[in-house]
């Protein structure tokens, strides 16, 4: 039995020491990096009134880039923060139909249309917070438009029509400009505004706010919006389409009349051509929901989306929101909060190839702040409107991973692993030239296996100079950690996420 025993654990020592060699090329690059980000629906209308230290202390950990004593990081540096433009659910209270209180949403404009500049003061505040972080993008979004211009008077759907006349389509997009206005004298300048938000879904049930709309019917109310912007002299892009799944980008699907987008909003021969005006931006925004599992058929769909996105020259892809939902055939289940290391691994995966493989120059994760039981937070709270307490969880820190060190205009660069392009599930590495030094490089490690990996890494083939290491596992939240002198061979914990620094 002791000669069995010591083999055993003879083998179990090369399979923990076993090296993977990585070796970046600098000089092959894909896309640049725009912006981490994350919403504040629903909850900051509520958090942003907290007490100072408490609401302080979320804001720290959502946009601070700074370092503690011992060189961790106090928050995971969004560079893009999303603002909920609510539609008056909240106004109407429980006439509205909306039944949890905390999706429903203020508008700026009251049911008579007037305008009230001190709605929303909780939301306002955050996004100041962001601003004096500084987060340096701000992105304005609705979920429907303000319930004094929808068709039923309500902030939702009925029959999966959509809640808007075409006559209001003008309406909808001052509307949105003058919030905009509205913001930017308040010292908030808005970046990007996306008016639409799965609009592949029908939003009738009133679980919150919502409608579906048509491809032609996104295409008119951008345009009104394009014309509403330029009269007020703004500079802000609009963003589309907040597609419900990836799929919708490329293809009808389910969906005629609300799929297609890529070649429906900038093929130009399309009657719903939109990437002429002025204020649109040269991205499409899809969502990365029910298309995460199995691994094999994610990274399928993503090459199909890259491969579309290639075919219309000079657009990007944003991936513009996700958080944890189904059971994903099994791989993960998106009920029940989980502040530990499984959900952070899952979603490091999903970052990892929506960046890696579809090529999104930017990565948005859902609720910033959630009260709920669900695996859709980055900071969770107590489900209480005046005070409580919050909790970190993992899936905060997972994103750190990327967000708090590949800043905007990093540009990402090819990764090989042992020679070769394709890389196992289990260990997943990319890699990106930061924008600040030309010679300094950031990998992000997601060791999904049960052993700890070494890896030694090169600049084509050159030895680099590792500057820091930072580790989200189940007993670390980006934690710097030491450098050992150990011929470059650096240890890739089991179950973790690892950012390394180095420079060539």
């Amino acid at each position: 039995m002791a000669c069995q025993s010591s083999g055993q654990e003879k083998q179990e020592q090369d399979l923990k020491y076993n090296t993977v060699e990585i070796n970046t090329t600098s000089s092959e690059e894909f896309q640049t990096i725009e912006h981490f980000g994350a919403s504040d629906a629903w909850s900051a209308q509520f958090v942003g009134k907290w007490p100072d230290a408490k609401r302080n202390a979320i804001a720290e950990l959502l946009f601070s880039k700074e370092v503690d004593s011992q060189g961790n990081p106090k928050g995971v540096g969004l560079s893009l923060w999303r603002f909920n433009i609510g539609a008056g659910s909240a106004q109407q209270g429980e006439d509205s139909g909306i039944k949890d209180e905390w999706r429903r949403a203020e508008s700026f404009m009251e049911l008579d249309r007037t305008y009230n500049w001190d709605r929303q003061s909780g939301q306002v505040w955050f996004a100041n917070r962001a601003k004096e972080f500084g987060v340096e993008n701000l992105l304005v979004f609705t979920n429907s438009p303000p319930v004094a211009i929808t068709k039923n008077g309500k902030a939702y759907s009925e029959e999966g029509k959509s809640n808007l006349e075409e006559v209001n389509h003008e309406k909808f997009g001052n509307f949105l400009a003058d919030v905009i206005q509205g913001l930017e004298k308040k010292g908030l300048e808005v970046n990007y505004v996306s008016p639409i938000n799965e609009p592949q879904w029908d939003w009738s049930d009133g679980s919150q706010e919502g409608s579906p709309f048509w491809n032609h019917e996104i295409s008119g109310i951008v345009k009104s919006l394009d014309v509403a912007l330029s009269a007020k002299n703004l500079d802000t892009k609009i963003d589309v389409a907040e597609a419900g799944k990836i799929n919708y980008l490329f293809e009808s699907s389910d969906k005629p009349g609300r799929g297609s987008q890529n070649n429906e909003f900038f093929q130009a021969e399309s009657s719903n051509y939109i990437g002429n005006l002025a204020h649109v931006s040269q991205s499409i925004s899809g969502h990365s929901y029910f298309t995460t599992s199995p691994f094999e058929s994610a990274v399928q769909l993503r090459n199909k989306l890259k491969t579309e996105i290639s075919s219309l020259p000079g657009l990007r892809f944003w991936m513009s929101e996700y958080c944890i939902l189904g059971d994903n055939e099994g791989e993960i289940n998106g009920s029940g909060r989980d502040l530990g290391i499984d959900p952070a691994l899952y979603m490091a995966r999903v970052i990892h190839n929506d960046l890696a493989v579809a090529n999104a120059s930017a990565w948005h994760w859902w609720l910033a702040i959630s009260p709920y039981n669900y695996k859709d937070g980055l900071v969770y709270i107590d489900k209480q409107k005046e005070d409580g307490n919050f909790y970190e969880s993992k899936m905060l820190w997972a994103l750190g991973n990327y967000s708090r060190f590949i800043r905007p205009g990093a540009k990402r660069i090819a990764v090989e692993l042992d020679g070769e392009s394709h890389q196992s599930p289990d260990l997943l590495i990319s890699a990106y030239r930061t924008p600040e030094q030309e010679n300094r490089l950031v990998y992000v490690f997601v060791n999904s296996g049960i052993k700890e990996v070494q890896v030694i890494i090169s600049e084509e083939k050159k030895p680099v100079s590792i500057q820091s290491i930072y580790v989200t596992s189940k007993d670390k939240n980006l934690e710097s950690i030491e450098i050992k002198d150990s011929h470059n061979i650096i240890s890739i914990p089991s179950r973790s996420i690892v950012t390394i620094i180095a420079d060539f």
